[in-house]
């Protein structure tokens, strides 16, 4: 009944002309409880994978018999371990020959592992049981679930040991393999706002724009906002505002591939003078088009633009 489903499914994912399947990546997360199965799977979502944890292996081909009804199948990572209901070594091989005949699919197991030194202090930091440890010392529980996990690594096509790795180096390692041409995304958001109103609890930088000349004090200009093109000239022409902008656009540039290379997926610049309506949307409205990097998202977002004075 399975493999009719699995059929059925190939042929609904053909091309328009009918000649070959529309293929999509097929990531199954397995290996060692603590060697960072958990932390692979939320990487895999950052770059625009489907995750799906604890998937029962029974399950599986209801899984990919779905995405391959679609017309441009999401990208899948699966994670599939000892934990998993009716787990055996010998029912994930079984799976994954079955899984490599689907033309639609582009399979890669992937194994976590990490030394058993490893596993023992970060259990121990954690303080979790261990998912075989049904009361036994921890070490014996890691040595249980090496050896039940054998039989799986003769069917693995990559293995990442994290063992002298940090998170960040192994997300990083995980982009770099499968994003593919797309990379990494980094969504920033350009803040203005009013020192009067409190600053953003939510913002990552933030600047203090309260040294430019104020409009607030030309009568004509007091209704405005830093939108309006009035303002606008009227705050460039303080002159330490070209600077500033050249300098704060210099960090700026340097920063955000920094922050997306570390995995960083949202980024908040704030900018900030006394009521948030003048000075500082002036300012995040001239910084918006710059510091560009490949791959970024920019949002504007002016929160006491609209406040009542």
């Amino acid at each position: 009944m399975t493999e009719n489903n699995g059929n059925k499914a190939a042929a609904a994912a053909k091309d328009a002309d009918g000649s070959a399947p529309v293929k999509y990546q097929l990531v199954i997360v397995t290996g060692l409880s603590g060697a960072g199965k958990s932390a692979a799977l939320h990487s895999f979502e950052d770059i625009g994978y489907q995750a799906v944890d604890n998937l029962p292996l029974a399950m599986l081909d209801a899984l990919l018999d779905q995405a391959a009804l679609k017309e441009e199948p999401a990208p899948i990572a699966v994670g599939i371990d000892s934990r998993t209901m009716h787990f055996s070594p010998e029912l994930f091989a079984e799976t994954m020959r079955r899984v490599r005949t689907r033309p639609e699919i582009q399979l890669h197991v992937l194994f976590m592992d990490a030394s058993d030194d490893v596993l023992m202090k970060r259990f121990s930091e954690t303080r979790r049981p261990h998912p075989l440890g049904e009361g036994q010392l921890l070490r014996l529980a890691i040595t249980q679930e090496r050896k039940m996990m054998t039989a799986v690594r003769e069917n693995i096509d990559g293995i990442l040991d994290t063992s002298a790795r940090t998170s960040s180096e192994t997300r990083s390692i995980l982009r770099r393999r499968f994003a593919g041409d797309k990379g990494p995304q980094l969504v920033v958001t350009y803040m203005s706002f009013g020192f009067a109103h409190g600053v953003p609890r939510d913002a990552d930088l933030v600047f203090d724009v309260r040294f430019l000349r104020n409009p607030h004090y030309v009568d004509e200009l007091r209704p405005l906002t830093g939108r309006d093109k009035g303002v606008a000239n009227y705050v460039r022409a303080d002159e330490g505002f070209d600077k500033f902008i050249a300098k704060l656009e210099d960090m700026i540039s340097f920063l955000l591939p920094r922050y997306r290379d570390e995995g960083k997926a949202y980024v908040t610049i704030a900018c900030g003078c006394t009521g948030g309506r003048h000075r500082s949307v002036a300012v995040i409205e001239a910084l918006a088009g710059m510091g560009a990097i490949e791959d970024m998202t920019v949002n504007l977002y002016h929160r006491d633009l609209d406040r009542e004075r």
